[in-house]
């Protein structure tokens, strides 16, 4: 008896402590999609009436500075703790691809909230999405339904100056630490003929990784590091450096802090 009133506090404590880590997480979900819907509201006209340049700058500049707030937010609630800054040694360094490894659906958020006018690979269902596409159609972001359309796009946004943030998995890891590296970052480089330049993505909660179950609430604050990794020469032969790159992240991110093993009780798909 007297054991469990000493243990009464405890459990109302950990309650307590579920209770603000899921307001936390839902007000963070919710807060991206009504960013989502609003800049869609400015989005779709803006579409229509910029010439594709100037929508294209416009665009970048709105969702970097748009997901920059974003994570203020997560950081000011407790949430989050990011260490990012390493990205802003890429600015200015001319058009190169910018291939992070995967943990996690907020990936894109932390670099793109670094790197302004970056242009960015997305799924075909993102671009598609009520309150995501209109904005990633205004940037003028690349979907990746269609494989040779992909690498013409790709490869042209390079060589007008821009850098390029490509997934080099296509989705999110599978696998710790890395799923399968795929040959289209070594297509694209091969042909526009730029550097790789790998940025290491690491986090120690599986929140929002593959097999994520979204009705699960992850222990806060969650840390997420990138570090700058090796870069790649201009390849000579594109399947050369999808081997070279596969063996790098699975080498370099042996011993990284990564999200922890998540149970196989739901599974959802990128």
């Amino acid at each position: 008896m007297i054991e469990a009133v000493r243990r009464a506090p405890c459990a109302v404590a950990a309650w307590l402590r579920g209770v603000w880590d899921g307001a936390r997480t839902y007000f963070g979900l919710m807060l991206l999609g009504v960013m989502g819907l609003l800049w869609t509201v400015f989005a779709v006209p803006l579409y229509h009436l910029l010439p594709r340049r100037a929508g294209l700058r416009v665009g970048r500049w709105l969702i970097h500075w748009g997901f920059r707030g974003y994570l203020r937010v997560l950081q000011l609630i407790g949430a989050c703790r990011f260490e990012l800054s390493a990205l802003d040694a890429l600015r200015g360094q001319g058009p190169l691809i910018v291939a992070p490894n995967h943990p996690s659906l907020i990936d894109a958020v932390l670099v793109i909230s670094r790197l302004p006018g970056l242009a960015c690979i997305m799924k075909s269902s993102i671009v598609d999405h009520p309150s995501l596409g209109a904005g990633a159609r205004l940037a003028r972001y690349i979907r990746n339904d269609d494989l040779r359309g992909m690498i013409h796009l790709s490869v042209a946004d390079l060589r007008a100056g821009h850098q390029l943030l490509l997934f080099p998995e296509g989705t999110r890891s599978s696998a710790a630490p890395i799923g399968p590296v795929k040959g289209s970052v070594g297509l694209i480089a091969r042909q526009a003929g730029v550097p790789v330049q790998t940025v290491l993505i690491e986090t120690d909660s599986p929140f929002l990784s593959k097999g994520w179950a979204w009705r699960a609430i992850p222990r806060l604050p969650i840390t997420y590091r990138v570090r700058l990794g090796r870069r790649f020469d201009p390849p000579a032969s594109s399947q050369d450096l999808v081997a070279e790159l596969d063996a790098y992240f699975r080498d370099v991110l042996r011993d990284a802090m990564l999200p922890l093993p998540v149970p196989a009780m739901v599974k959802h798909d990128d």
